[in-house]
């Protein structure tokens, strides 16, 4: 027996007016299931790739910042409180926030009805965080859709997906009748003439510069041909590039002497003036570059209008144009490209034949055809839901909801940098002028501006671009280039105060730049980054501070996580970790295991480098001690009531002697929580999340005080947890300590929330 339809019909993706591909679809295919169930309530979510959103339809009845995992929860909310019967959520992993489009798990773990997922990419070769993305977007979807029979072959072959989760559903497409071209060609000037049309998003993996290659070839043997590219240039391209596709294109057309032939249209159209583009067009041209692209919904659109198409060997296209419904020429071959348009336009037979088989093909279709299948795909998941219940909702309980971090607030370090970087100091939340600029702050605030970017959210790109400028300008200006070293104080009249600093900071800045050479987005930093990581590495080797080997090695990670084959920073990698492991096997013992006699500051961070090291070179031991140690340090720095308390700066804690409970540091909390996370990722033991959010809390007042030392008002931290009270003032270090701690929970967020 089917499973009756659902009352209320959810929709996630993009959405119109926004512009691209997956917001097309999941409107029309919205509109399309409303059609066919007249009595259902059929309403979208959006996901926003901009902070101002976009003047959303009645339909959109939430949206979502793509970047920001809390709004991806709430809107889990929402659609639960909502009582949606299903929901049809659309999936390109490039539309979703976090690493390969991770965000959208966060709503998926957390939502309560049926989830029918439309899957428009599948990769055959996909890196680690796309394979887990994937295998866990499939774990907890109901059914899955495919628009192509490839696309069930890769997710049976790659994901182990059995056929009977799968629907095979075309992509749909507007009802056009079957007409000959020159109904149409009048209104656009072209009477006479045979037009050649690509349509959608530009982008350089559209290859259209190898059809104005082929124009040549063309024009010579049909002087009237004219190639119309209709589209606007994608937004984020134009954001990054400006308009130089699109002008490399117009000279090139210029160039080989077609530029009377080549119409560029430049703007998004409406589906009734895309339906006139369609109706003038004689062959449809699709040039992609990428193999692996497993759905088009122009190539769907046009050949569903009976359109002869000429296209390169995509996955779609080799489907849809097999058995002689269209012609496929090789990848970057303009010659081919030429021979296949010129079959079509020398033989009017063979483009008739062709076009009435597309035509007739693409009658199933129709989006009327498309919103039913859709139906019947909801029915079968809310039955088979109703079987097999998920086991994820037997329990709603705090412990298992995902962590609640802080919102994130950056006005006080932004009222703490100025253009020359970040000040050491402040008197209360006021910048102190008179202690200037340090290399280690600039260092910690170029790393945050990387996290957060990469991470999205608050705040706007821009001003995190901004920021980040600053700061690696001040870690380049410090490098002396007569020393090999960088320097460290800096006062307010922008003067260095000496030519080498401590072996600490130098490392510290190298641990940024390698941070920024493997995830900085922006091309100029990387690059930067890379170029000055290198010129610090030379002086590390001669260095004798065990928490300086540290912080390099953290940045030697960073660098060999993008450019495994960087060999200085490999050996150079195996001899610090061997350092460390020489100073645990010297003074270690069953009482006191750790790497010298006292413990001082930053402390995690010496287990954190040998983690990570242990892991990558491969050295087994490097990993054993640092574990060891760090379950050590834990040990050491927990409170009878629980609680985190840091080793204290007011005495520290030597072997046989008293632990320093005062002044504890925010830099101790922030190093137990990367190290921590790290120990997770390690191990997969949910202790160690449990660790690491234990020392996060610290800052939010879980301490020896119960007072918070992040201040939510100003968005600062104080600068330790004194006997009696917290400390007014809001440091650099400090209040980046916290930050950076944040930050590090909200990658890990999917780690302690099954803690």
């Amino acid at each position: 027996m089917d499973a009756p339809l659902p009352e209320r019909i959810a929709f996630l993706g993009g959405f119109l007016p926004r512009l691209c591909g997956i917001a097309t679809f999941t409107h029309d295919l919205c509109e399309a299931v409303a059609g066919a169930a007249p009595g259902a309530d059929c309403f979208a979510g959006a996901v926003n790739d901009r902070q101002e959103g976009y003047a959303y339809p009645p339909r959109v009845r939430f949206e979502l910042d793509q970047k920001d995992q809390d709004s991806y929860r709430r809107a889990a909310d929402f659609l639960n409180f909502s009582n949606a019967g299903v929901l049809c959520l659309q999936h390109e992993f490039g539309i979703y926030g976090g690493s390969a489009g991770s965000h959208v798990l966060a709503l998926l773990k957390e939502v309560r009805m049926p989830v029918v997922t439309t899957l428009h990419t599948i990769l055959r070769e996909p890196n680690a965080e796309q394979r887990r993305v994937m295998e866990e977007l499939i774990l907890r979807s109901d059914r899955l859709v495919v628009m192509a029979r490839r696309g069930q072959e890769i997710l049976e072959e790659t994901y182990g997906v059995t056929a009977d989760k799968v629907d095979l559903i075309p992509h749909g497409i507007p009802d056009m009748p079957f007409m000959d071209s020159s109904f149409y060609k009048a209104q656009f000037g072209v009477e006479g003439r045979q037009v050649l049309l690509t349509f959608g998003l530009l982008g350089p993996g559209k290859g259209l510069e190898y059809v104005i290659e082929a124009l040549p070839e063309i024009v010579k043997r049909h002087p009237q041909a004219v190639y119309l590219v209709l589209g606007a240039t994608h937004p984020h391209l134009v954001a990054r590039e400006g308009e130089s596709y699109r002008l490399g294109l117009e000279r090139l057309a210029e160039d080989r002497g077609v530029k009377e032939h080549v119409i560029f249209f430049n703007r998004f159209v409406s589906l009734e003036d895309l339906k006139d583009f369609i109706g003038a067009t004689d062959i449809y041209l699709t040039p992609y570059l990428n193999e692996a692209q497993i759905t088009s919904g122009t190539l769907a659109y046009v050949f569903g209008a009976g359109k002869a198409v000429v296209s390169t060997p995509y996955w779609h296209a080799q489907e849809l144009l097999a058995d002689g419904r269209g012609i496929l020429v090789p990848f970057r071959d303009p010659h081919a490209i030429a021979q296949g348009v010129c079959a079509f336009l020398d033989d009017p037979e063979l483009m008739r034949k062709t076009r009435e088989q597309a035509y007739q093909m693409g009658r199933e279709w129709i989006w009327p055809a498309t919103g039913q299948r859709y139906l019947d795909a909801f029915k079968r998941a809310r039955k088979e839901r109703r079987v097999v219940p998920r086991s994820a909702f037997a329990q709603w309980t705090l412990a298992s909801r995902p962590y609640d971090l802080p919102p994130l607030r950056l006005d006080h370090i932004m009222r703490m940098s100025d253009g020359t970087g970040i000040l050491q100091h402040a008197l209360f939340n006021v910048p102190n002028f008179l202690e200037g600029y340090c290399t280690d702050d600039n260092a910690r605030a170029f790393i945050l501006c990387t996290l957060l970017d990469e991470l999205g959210g608050q705040p706007p790109s821009e001003g995190l671009d901004r920021l980040a400028t600053s700061y690696l300008a001040f870690l380049c200006a410090a490098l002396n280039p007569h020393t090999g070293r960088f320097r460290n104080f800096m006062n307010h009249g922008r003067q260095w105060l000496e030519d080498s600093g401590s072996e600490d900071s130098h490392a510290r800045a190298v641990w940024a730049l390698g941070t920024g050479a493997g995830r900085s987005r922006n091309e100029g930093h990387r690059r930067l980054c890379l170029q000055m990581f290198e010129r610090g590495l030379a002086a590390i080797e001669g260095f004798s501070s065990p928490r300086a080997w540290s912080f390099a090695l953290l940045g030697i990670h960073e660098v060999l996580a993008q450019t495994p084959a960087h060999a200085v920073a490999k050996a150079l990698r195996e001899t610090l970790t061997l350092r460390l492991v020489g100073l645990w096997e010297a003074c270690a013992t069953d009482t006191w295991p750790w790497f010298e006699p006292s413990a001082t500051y930053d402390n995690a961070r010496l287990c954190q480098a040998l983690i990570l090291s242990g892991q990558e070179l491969p050295h087994s031991g490097a990993l054993a001690i640092g574990l060891k140690a760090l379950g050590w340090l834990v040990s050491v720095q927990k409170a009878p009531a629980g609680h985190f308390r840091p080793i204290g700066n007011q005495g520290f804690y030597e072997r046989d002697g008293a632990h320093a409970d005062f002044d504890q540091q925010p830099l101790e909390a922030q190093a137990m929580v990367s190290a921590c996370l790290e120990a997770r990722s390690a191990t997969q033991d949910p202790a160690w999340s449990r660790e690491a959010k234990r020392a996060f809390e610290w800052f939010l007042g879980r301490n020896d005080l119960g007072l918070p030392v992040y201040d939510s008002g100003s968005g600062g931290c104080g600068d330790g947890l004194h006997p009696d009270r917290v400390s007014e003032n809001q440091g650099a270090e400090s209040t980046l300590a916290f930050h950076l701690a944040r930050a590090e929970m909200s990658f890990a967020q999917h780690m302690i929330g099954s803690a």
